[in-house]
C-alpha cells in the first residue's frame, strides 16, 4: 500500500498545487480590478488513523482564505461621485432583477460591495462598474439629519428646489474701538462718533429722548513766559511784550488775528475797539473776546480758564468751536496749533430709528461698513442687504460715558428728502473695558424687515455670546468674520458628489449645495465568510451574520480603493506553487519507477 498511497498522495499534491495556481491566477487577472479581494490559499494534511508507530504524513487538500478585510490603497479619482471606504465596511447595494418600461425593478436583495466606482445613470441612480445600485438613507432637507435608519436605493432625479425666505442672519465682527470715520480727527475728542447734533432727523433708537446741548473744551499745552526765570503764563500774562517780562514767548503784533467760530479779532497797537485786541492785552482778555463770540461763561457753561500754563477753551451751547490765526508762532506760544476745534455735545431731536435721504451723507461720513449679504424673499427675490455700524458713545469721554455701538440696515438706496434709507435695527450694543460686549446680546429680530421695497418679515440676527467685539484696529474698520443667511432662490439640480464624511450633496444652479443622503456603510462580525459573487459584490451567509450599520470606516469622497492584490506576493507564491507542483510529479514517476521493478522481479 506505501507504493500506491504514495501515487495517491502525489495526485493529491497536484491537485491541491492546481487550486493555489488557479486562485493566483486570479489574483493576478484581478489586480487592477477596483477593490477587488485576492484569494489566498490554504493547505490543510488529511491523516489516516493509524497507530502511534505507523503514523503517516498523510494526503493534502486545498481550501481558500478570503481577505475580505484586507483594504487596498486609498487613490484620488477624477470624478466627484467616486468614493472609498477607509477601514472596516462594505457599501450596500442592490441589482436589478429586470427593467421595465427602461427603469430597473429591483430583486430585494441586499448585496454588499467595495467597489466605489459610483457614477449617476439616466435615471438618476448612482451605479457601480460591475452594476449594483448604491444604497443609502435620505437626509431631511429640513433638520439636516437622516430621515430613517433603513437603507434604500438612492436616486436623483433633476428636481427643483424650492425657495427659502430669509429667517436667519449669522453676524460675527469686530468694531473697531476708534473708528475711521470720514469726520474723524483723532486731536478731537468725540469726533469719530455720530453727532444727532448733525442729523435732520436723529437715527438713535425710536423714542430716544432729546439731549441738550452740552458745553465741551479743548486744552493746550503748557506754557511759560518770557521772564528770566521762565514761568508758566496766566491770565496776567500779556499777548506781547519785551524779554524778561510775564509776557507769551512769541508776540502777537498789529494785524494780526484770531478767528473763532468765523469771527476776526484783530490785533492792534492800542485802542481796540468791537472784536480787537491792543497787543498788550493780557491772556485774559483774550479769553474773554472768545467767550463773548462762543457764548460760554456762567451759568451755563464755564468760562474759558488758564491753569498751569495750559489754556481750556470752551465751546459753549451756540457753536462747535473753531479756533485759528494768522500769527502761528504767537498762537503756539498760548498753547495751539493749526486749527483748534472741540465739539458740543448732545443736541439734536428725539431718536426717531431710521437717517433719512436728507442725512444720508452725514450718516455715511460718520458710520462705518458693516458688511453686505443677499437675503430673499418667500419667491426666491434677492435684495442686497447693507449694514453700517455708528458709535454714539465713547468711554474716553469720561465719567458717565461708556463705548457704545448702534447697527443699521439700509433699506432704500435712492432714499431723498424725508424717505427713509437706513433703518436702526433698535439695539444698543454696549461694550466694556475688554473688549467685549456687557451685557451680551445674543441675537435680535429684525421686525418685518424690508430692503428696496422688498418685505422678508421677521428675520432673527444671532450674534452669539462672542460674537461681537470691540478691539482696536488700526484700519479703523467693522472687521466682519461671519455674515450668513439662511436664504436662497429657487433651483434645479445640476450635478452630484460624495463629501469626505460620507453624504451625497447636490449642487443647484442656485449656487446651493444641499446634503441629500446619506451612504450607508454596513460592517459583519465575520466578514471573511461573505459569499463572494460577480463584480465585486458579496452576500450575507451564516458564517457571516448579519449586516450591522453604524459602526463602518470613513468615505473618502473622489477616491477609489485599488485591489489589495500584491504583484510581486502573487508571483513568488506563484514560483512555490510551480516547484511544489513539479515535485509531486516527481514523487509520481518515483513510484512508478518503484513499481516496475516490482513486476521485473516476478519476470
Amino acid at each position: 500500500m506505501g507504493i500506491f498511497g504514495a501515487l495517491t498522495t502525489s495526485v493529491a499534491g497536484l491537485r491541491a498545487n492546481s487550486y493555489a495556481l488557479e486562485n493566483i491566477s486570479g489574483n493576478i487577472a484581478n489586480s487592477q480590478t477596483t477593490a477587488f479581494k485576492r484569494i489566498d490559499t490554504s493547505f490543510k494534511d488529511i491523516i489516516p488513523d493509524t497507530g502511534n508507530t505507523a503514523q503517516l504524513a498523510g494526503s493534502v487538500t486545498a481550501g481558500s482564505r478570503s481577505t475580505n478585510t484586507i483594504s487596498g490603497s486609498v487613490q484620488s479619482a477624477a470624478v466627484s461621485t467616486y468614493m472609498a471606504i477607509n477601514g472596516d465596511g462594505f457599501f450596500a447595494v442592490q441589482k436589478p432583477g429586470s427593467f421595465s418600461d427602461n427603469n430597473p425593478v429591483f430583486d430585494g436583495v441586499d448585496r454588499y460591495t467595495r467597489r466605489g466606482d459610483f457614477s449617476l445613470d439616466k435615471n438618476g441612480y448612482l451605479v457601480n462598474g460591475a452594476g449594483y445600485f448604491l444604497q443609502g438613507v435620505p437626509i431631511d432637507p429640513t433638520t439636516g439629519n437622516p430621515s430613517g435608519s433603513v437603507p434604500e436605493v438612492l436616486r436623483f432625479q433633476n428636481d427643483f428646489l424650492p425657495s427659502q425666505a430669509t429667517t436667519r442672519i449669522d453676524y460675527r465682527a469686530n468694531l473697531a474701538s476708534y473708528p475711521l470715520t470720514a469726520n474723524h480727527e483723532k486731536s478731537v475728542p468725540g469726533s469719530e462718533l455720530l453727532r444727532p447734533a448733525d442729523f435732520a432727523s436723529n437715527p438713535r433708537i425710536l423714542g430716544t429722548p432729546m439731549t441738550p446741548f452740552t458745553d465741551s473744551s479743548r486744552t493746550g499745552t503748557s506754557q511759560n513766559n518770557k521772564l528770566t526765570i521762565p514761568a508758566a503764563i496766566g491770565p496776567t500774562t500779556t499777548l506781547s511784550g519785551a524779554a524778561n517780562t510775564n509776557s507769551i514767548a512769541s508776540n502777537f503784533a498789529a494785524g494780526d488775528t484770531i478767528t473763532v467760530n468765523g469771527t476776526v479779532v484783530t490785533f492792534v497797537a492800542a485802542g481796540a475797539v468791537g472784536n480787537q485786541l491792543n497787543v498788550t492785552d493780557t491772556i485774559a482778555d483774550l479769553l474773554a473776546r472768545i467767550d463773548s463770540i462762543t457764548g460760554a461763561g456762567p451759568p451755563s457753561t464755564p468760562s474759558s480758564s488758564v491753569a498751569s500754563g495750559a489754556l481750556t477753551i470752551h465751546t459753549g451751547l451756540t457753536a462747535d468751536l473753531t479756533m485759528s490765526s494768522s500769527n502761528a508762532a504767537a498762537f503756539g506760544a498760548l498753547g495751539f496749533t493749526g486749527t483748534v476745534t472741540a465739539l458740543r455735545g448732545g443736541g439734536g431731536t428725539a431718536g426717531t430709528g431710521v437717517v433719512i435721504g436728507s442725512d444720508n451723507q452725514t450718516f455715511l461720513d460718520e458710520s462705518i461698513s458693516g458688511g453686505a449679504a443677499t437675503a430673499y424673499d418667500g419667491n426666491g427675490a434677492p435684495v442686497s442687504m447693507q449694514l453700517r455700524w455708528a458709535k454714539i458713545d465713547s468711554a474716553t469721554l469720561g465719567l458717565g460715558h461708556v463705548d457704545t455701538w448702534n447697527l443699521f440696515y439700509q433699506v432704500n438706496p435712492s432714499a431723498t428728502g424725508s424717505a427713509v434709507a437706513w433703518q436702526n435695527v433698535g439695539t444698543d450694543f454696549t461694550f466694556g473695558p475688554n473688549g467685549q460686549m456687557n451685557p451680551v446680546v445674543g441675537q435680535i429680530t429684525l421686525n418685518n424687515l424690508t430692503v428696496s421695497g422688498v418685505t422678508l418679515g421677521n428675520v432673527t440676527m444671532a450674534f452669539g455670546t462672542g460674537g461681537l467685539t470691540q478691539f482696536a484696529d488700526t484700519n479703523g474698520n467693522a472687521q466682519v468674520n461671519q455674515l450668513q443667511q439662511d436664504g436662497y432662490a429657487a433651483g434645479q439640480l445640476q450635478s452630484v458628489s460624495v463629501s469626505n464624511d460620507g453624504r451625497v450633496v447636490g449642487s443647484y444652479s442656485n449656487g446651493r449645495n444641499i446634503d441629500l443622503a446619506e451612504v450607508s456603510v454596513a460592517t459583519f462580525n465575520g466578514a471573511d465568510f461573505l459569499k463572494r459573487i460577480d463584480g465585486g459584490a458579496f452576500e450575507v451567509t451564516n458564517e457571516s451574520g448579519e449586516a450591522l450599520f453604524g459602526k463602518g470606516g470613513s468615505i473618502s469622497g473622489s477616491s477609489l480603493e485599488s485591489s489589495n492584490t500584491d504583484i510581486a506576493d502573487e508571483f513568488t507564491k506563484l514560483i512555490v506553487t510551480q516547484q511544489a507542483y513539479s515535485a509531486n510529479t516527481k514523487v509520481i514517476t518515483t513510484a512508478n519507477t518503484m513499481v516496475q521493478d516490482l513486476l521485473n522481479v516476478m519476470r
